[in-house]
């Protein structure tokens, strides 16, 4: 039997991760929580039974088949290696290893050509789920016609920040209209009913940082002949799920069944009325991204074939940040898996 640790397992991505684990094909396998010290001891459900998060020490990952880091920098930081000494192969969601020289960032949703794991793959980050998002975008659109120009505003929830983030959205919106001062632990600004391009100075993460990161990813992921892509990330007063707004031009005029046609299949949902367009809220629980696709100066979309070609259009989008976060991970995991040996060597 497989033997899996999640470390951060309290974590909303832990958790979003440990759901999805035992609905894929990695379900058979036993797994196993750690986390931070003040969390130590604390209960978790794990299908129909409970267990307890435990500490990571030096033999945490004997024997364990794959190590996924959900937590904080810290955290990931303190114990990676450990993971990688036991021969346990890390798979990266927090972000925090994606600097270092010789770990890959992967997203297998995407078919791009970029170098692959092997046997001697120790660690992998899985993309930022913005960037897999926006990659899987922009190499289905080059389908229908080479691009020429695209951007894409990202509109950031909290949960993306963690459960720190989240509580102090909703302590912000209960105070507010409670009129007392406001928490800013984490954002240092007013982030309920309020749209933000940066963060205070004393917040621990800086906007920028999030955006620099996406940018990074994206990068990774498109390879060097991708179409460049103008990215910025606003933080949105929303507590859960990702929306974009893309603006895209092509080189030449496209039929928009032909473009429609591109985007459809594997992880995107075409959305084709407008009465049901992407929200976060439809996005919860998908796995797919929800897609709207709209040309430019046109406010009636009629999607039969050979419609009238058009050069500009706009997206718009919606993701479950955490959902295709963990679901990246996976298939991260399972990529290292049809690369591992098998049998006994003779």
């Amino acid at each position: 039997m497989q033997k899996i640790a999640i470390v951060g397992a309290s974590t909303l991505l832990g958790k979003e991760l440990k759901e999805l684990l035992l609905d894929s094909p990695l379900a058979a396998a036993e797994i196993i929580l750690f986390d931070e010290e003040d969390v130590l001891g604390q209960l978790e459900q794990l299908g129909d039974e409970v267990t307890f998060l435990g500490r990571v020490t030096a033999e945490s990952f004997e024997g364990v088949d794959f190590a996924f880091f959900t937590g904080t920098h810290a955290l990931t930081d303190k114990h990676w290696r450990q993971a990688v000494r036991s021969n346990c192969p890390v798979i990266d969601l927090s972000g925090s290893l994606d600097k270092d020289a010789g770990v890959m960032v992967r997203a297998p949703w995407l078919m791009v050509k970029t170098s692959g794991a092997d046997l001697l793959t120790t660690a992998i980050v899985a993309a930022d789920p913005a960037a897999v998002a926006l990659a899987l975008l922009m190499e289905r659109l080059a389908k229908a016609a080479p691009v020429r120009f695209a951007a894409a505003t990202v509109l950031q929830p909290a949960s993306q920040l963690g459960s720190g983030a989240m509580d102090e959205l909703h302590q912000q919106t209960v105070n507010l209209l409670s009129f007392q001062t406001l928490p800013r632990a984490v954002f240092d600004a007013q982030t309920a009913y309020n749209m933000l391009g940066g963060f205070g100075e004393s917040a621990p993460t800086a906007l920028n940082e999030c955006a620099d990161r996406v940018r990074r990813h994206y990068q990774r992921l498109a390879g060097p002949e991708g179409a460049r892509l103008l990215i910025q990330v606003l933080q949105a007063p929303i507590f859960h799920g990702h929306c974009f707004s893309m603006a895209v031009e092509f080189e030449h005029a496209t039929d928009l069944s032909s473009i429609e046609q591109a985007l459809s299949g594997e992880h995107i949902d075409l959305v084709l009325e407008d009465t049901d367009t992407p929200s976060n809220l439809a996005a919860t629980g998908q796995n797919d991204l929800l897609v709207r696709v709209k040309p430019e100066g046109v406010t009636e979309t009629i999607h039969v074939a050979g419609s009238s070609p058009v050069t500009k259009l706009w997206l718009w989008v919606a993701t479950d940040n955490l959902r295709v976060n963990a679901a990246n991970a996976i298939e991260c995991a399972l990529e290292l898996e049809k690369m591992r040996p098998r049998g006994k060597v003779q």
